[in-house]
């Protein structure tokens, strides 16, 4: 770049660059360990600042240490802030290498803020007539807004000056100081005065003119309590605004003219990017330098698209002999519908490198007539585009795809292992990206394909919606022109391809190995068995439930409009707000954004809970249209045409805390407790000659509990198969065991399960219709009889504040990215989170060991038993009556040795000629 003079510079906050670089960004390091995350958002803002910007000068500003010259003014000044976390504090050195990499100046200086500096040559550069633009949005640096001094938020691309100013503070920039001088600062312990925020320092400021003007006449305030702080705390406020006020003459020691830009040079930048391995940025940048790429094999450098349409057999055998000589291919298929049980196979894509990929077109049709996509394809007829033969296609992928020598690699590869095992093709062994990023990054982002290249290879793929279309118009895939066809198909396959080489190397250097190989990758094919063979279910059953439900809630309907005076839509929650508080006024009634009164359920349970029928009708009325339409109308239309079983999908990477989920139906959710979720799970039947088993872990998250928090009388009680929550009541409220009040182990019951939830005094109250204060008083008592388990709340509580995450028995990461949230009620949450994630997590790492295990153990023992459910702490099996009790021993074993815990593991077993039998 042609030097220019000083016209137009950038103050770049590189201080706030680096907390937004970090916190933007997941977990990422180095081959040796070291973490890089804020490095790299550092990097690419830096990059994306120095293209858009029409600047001639750039200085990088830096804070130097957190103690500076207000600390003597005001010692508890940023007290309170936090140390940074643990992960970033290597990055800070990296990123004022990444600064001159980019050939520029990092600037600091002991005693003072970055703020300062930025207000020192904000100053300087007016006074030579130039403009100036701070990049940041920290709302200190607004008092520095004025003619010729702008900000620019870089995240939201957003231009700060005089009126946004206003719009933040109520003053305009030259009083910005007064305003925060008065409110204060909690985070960086600026005290300000008691009871006045932000909004009613500007009315005072603007009302009096300055803070001076304010003190001096604080006697004439109407207002008692605002008066008598202000006199009380004036000097507060005097030397808050020696705290926020930014100093512009300190003695800088660079002159302006040493941050103009210059070209980076390739020699310096390139290789620092490379030891970073940051493979996008170094590609990027090479490229515009006119530079050798040196990382162009790596994933993220390779072009994407000029992918090969298959159309032959010699071009297919071509690929799979190239598959088979590296050893590798990412594969991906095209289908009719997500639910894999239904899907017909429309065309495979294959990946065997970067940017190396194709698609295999086998069930197209033109003009929307799909015909019978099983049928052989090839036919060259105006209709039907060029295919490979289905029958031949398949022969040839079924040795690549099975041969035990080549790794598939697949992106929720589970949904084409179930698509091509249609076809005969049992796929293994396999890789699974979705289950990498889940494993690695659980907690911090979703792990869809889309997301994940946008997030690790800085690329935005083709969306579905844009090949098939939406709405009305939406064709099915089909019917795709296979132009359309390959570029998106073969993409998805060449960028599960990249990504898998991007996370599988991260395992080893973030100790996630074993989570992933003994956990995640052997479940594939465990779920793949147990969908595949789905259960049956009594359609008579479940009509007749329909109509049973129906008629009750006419009912209910009639009752609820006595009770109400009037006919009304019971499922309309506008018009039974409108009836519970504007006709019959019952309090506790609140509106919500759109002006209408909230009836959720907890509104409901409250007025329920004052002794109104009315809502009380309401929620059994819904409760019934929920299963009615969730389950017993649905489930028959879920019934698959060929099977006659419903077959459930189960999600491997939902939640955090590695949880299964159930989809397509959710047969997880199905109500145990009450009666009526009985009747639907008398539905689910076995096959004529068998029997279902229903295999439960017993209270698998106490015994965890007992067992990470190490509490002796929990684990004594577990060990001698006593009852754990008449144990904890009788400790707890003083009561012996024998003759207990049945009430009384009830509130033990839901602290002990409340506890693992990080459930407070008003959760339980809520829940035992008691009051706060007494719910208070149990919560106590259980912390005085069980000390350990306060201790690992707050040990867990603290893990995740220092390293962002907590972790399972087995070593399974759970991020907490809210854990240092402002909002306290963010905050709060995560800290429940933290509490319960490895109790939970662990709970379902040992039930996936359990699965794994007794699907080993029954193939092994040629038993015809066969896993078909798993409900979070519980499997359900379909069982031949002449081997029940071989199997229940067999499953029993292995899910009561999954895991060597303190406490024994014990599994509750039952048969039944359906599920609530069973269970």
């Amino acid at each position: 770049m042609t030097e220019r003079a000083l016209e137009h510079i950038y103050l770049v906050d590189g201080s706030g660059y680096i907390f937004r670089a970090y916190h933007a960004l997941p977990p990422m390091n180095r081959a040796d360990g070291t973490p890089t995350n804020a490095v790299y958002g550092f990097c690419n803002m830096l990059m994306k600042l120095m293209h858009d910007t029409e600047a001639d000068h750039i200085a990088v500003i830096f804070d130097a240490a957190r103690k500076n010259f207000r600390n003597d003014i005001y010692k508890a000044y940023k007290a309170n802030r936090d140390d940074p976390p643990e992960d970033l504090i290597p990055q800070f050195a990296l990123i004022r290498q990444a600064v001159e990499a980019f050939n520029l100046k990092p600037i600091e200086m002991e005693g003072f803020e970055a703020d300062d500096l930025i207000a020192t040559y904000a100053k300087q550069a007016r006074e030579r007539g130039a403009e100036v633009t701070i990049v940041s949005s920290d709302k200190d640096l607004m008092q520095l807004v004025r003619d010729g001094v702008s900000m620019l938020d870089p995240m939201k691309n957003k231009k700060i000056g005089p009126d946004e100013v206003m719009e933040k503070f109520g003053v305009a920039p030259d009083r910005v100081v007064d305003v925060q001088s008065l409110s204060g600062d909690s985070v960086d312990n600026v005290p300000g005065v008691p009871g006045i925020g932000i909004k009613t320092a500007a009315q005072l400021i603007n009302e009096y003119g300055d803070l001076d003007t304010l003190l001096a006449r604080a006697g004439e305030i109407k207002q008692p309590k605002r008066r008598e702080n202000l006199i009380e705390h004036a000097e507060a406020a005097r030397i808050s605004r020696e705290l926020v006020r930014l100093r512009d003459d300190v003695d800088v020691d660079r002159d302006l003219d040493a941050f103009i830009i210059n070209a980076p040079d390739p020699e310096v930048l390139l290789p620092f990017l490379e030891a970073q391995n940051f493979r996008s940025l170094h590609a990027k940048l090479a490229a515009e330098m006119g530079a050798e790429d040196t990382l162009t094999e790596t994933p993220e450098s390779a072009d994407y698209g000029g992918y090969e349409l298959v159309q032959e057999e010699g071009a297919l055998k071509a690929w799979i002999a190239a598959a088979r000589k590296d050893g590798i291919v990412a594969v991906d298929t095209e289908t009719t519908s997500l639910n894999a049980h239904q899907a017909k196979l429309v065309g495979v894509s294959l990946a065997t490198a970067a940017g190396k990929a194709c698609y295999i077109p086998l069930g197209h049709r033109a003009g929307g007539d799909q015909g019978s996509l099983f049928d052989d394809g090839g036919s060259d007829t105006k209709d039907v585009p060029k295919q490979i033969p289905m029958a031949m296609a398949i022969t040839l992928l079924k040795d690549l795809l099975e041969d035990p020598g080549v790794l598939k690699i697949g992106q929720n590869i589970k949904y084409d292992i179930e698509v091509l095992a249609q076809h005969g093709i049992l796929i293994a062994p396999v890789d699974d990206t979705m289950l990498l990023s889940h494993v690695l990054e659980g907690g911090l982002h979703g792990h869809g394909m889309d997301e994940l290249a946008e997030l690790h290879l800085g690329y935005r793929t083709i969306k579905f919606k844009e090949v098939v279309g939406s709405g009305k118009s939406e064709i099915s895939f089909a019917e795709v022109a296979l132009d359309k066809a390959l570029d998106y198909a073969a993409e998805d396959a060449d960028v599960t391809f990249r990504l898998w080489q991007l996370l599988k190397p991260r395992l080893p250097h973030e100790q996630m190995t074993t989570i992933y190989e003994t956990i995640e990758r052997p479940l594939i094919h465990v779920l793949t068995e147990m969908e595949r063979t789905g259960i049956l279910v009594d359609v008579e059953q479940l009509k007749e439930l329909s109509s049973d439900f129906a008629r009750r809630m006419a009912d209910l309907e009639v009752e609820i409009h006595e009770l109400a005076g009037e006919t009304f839509n019971v499922g309309s929650p506008k018009q039974l707000g409108e009836i519970l508080f504007d006709k019959m006024s019952l309090s506790g009634g609140k509106k919500n954004k759109t002006g209408a009164w909230g009836t959720g359920a907890e509104v409901l349970e409250d007025l329920a809970a004052m002794g109104h029928d009315l809502p009380r009708r309401v929620l059994d009325w819904r409760q019934l249209s929920k299963l009615k339409s969730t389950y017993t109308d649905a489930l028959v239309n879920e019934i698959h045409p060929a099977t006659k079983r419903i077959h459930t999908n189960y999600g491997m990477a939902g939640a955090s805390t590695g949880r299964l989920s159930s989809n397509d139906p959710n047969l997880q959710n199905i109500p145990v407790r009450s009666e009526e979720g009985r009747k639907i799970r008398k539905a689910f039947i076995p096959k004529e000659g068998c029997t279902l088993i229903s295999a439960d872990y017993s209270q698998i998250e106490l015994r965890l509990l007992a067992h990470v928090a190490d509490i002796d009388v929990l684990k004594q009680a577990f060990a001698d198969g006593e009852d754990i929550h008449a144990i904890t009541a009788s400790g707890v409220f003083g009561v012996p065991v024998e003759g207990m009040d049945p009430m009384i182990r009830r509130k033990a019951k839901a602290i002990n399960f409340g506890i693992i939830y990080g459930i407070s005094a008003f959760g339980l109250s809520r829940q035992l219709g008691i009051e706060r204060g007494e719910a208070k008083q149990y919560i106590d008592a259980y912390f005085e009889r069980y000390p350990g388990i306060r201790d690992y709340m707050e040990q867990a509580k603290a893990m995740a504040a220092e390293k962002g995450y907590v972790q399972t028995l087995f070593g399974r990461k759970i991020h907490t990215p809210s854990i240092k949230d402002r909002n306290p009620n963010m905050r709060g949450f995560a800290e429940r989170a933290a509490i319960n994630a490895p109790i939970q997590g662990g709970a379902a790492d040992i039930i996936k060991r359990a699965m794994i295990r007794v699907h080993k153990a029954l193939a092994e023992s040629r038993l015809e038993t066969r896993m078909l459910l798993q409900v979070h702490d519980e499997l359900v099996f379909e069982a031949p009556l002449g081997e029940v009790d071989d199997a229940i021993a067999l499953i029993r074993d292995r899910m009561e040795t999954a895991a060597e815990l303190s406490v024994p593991l014990t599994v509750d077993a039952g048969t039944g000629a359906n599920w609530a039998e069973a269970h």
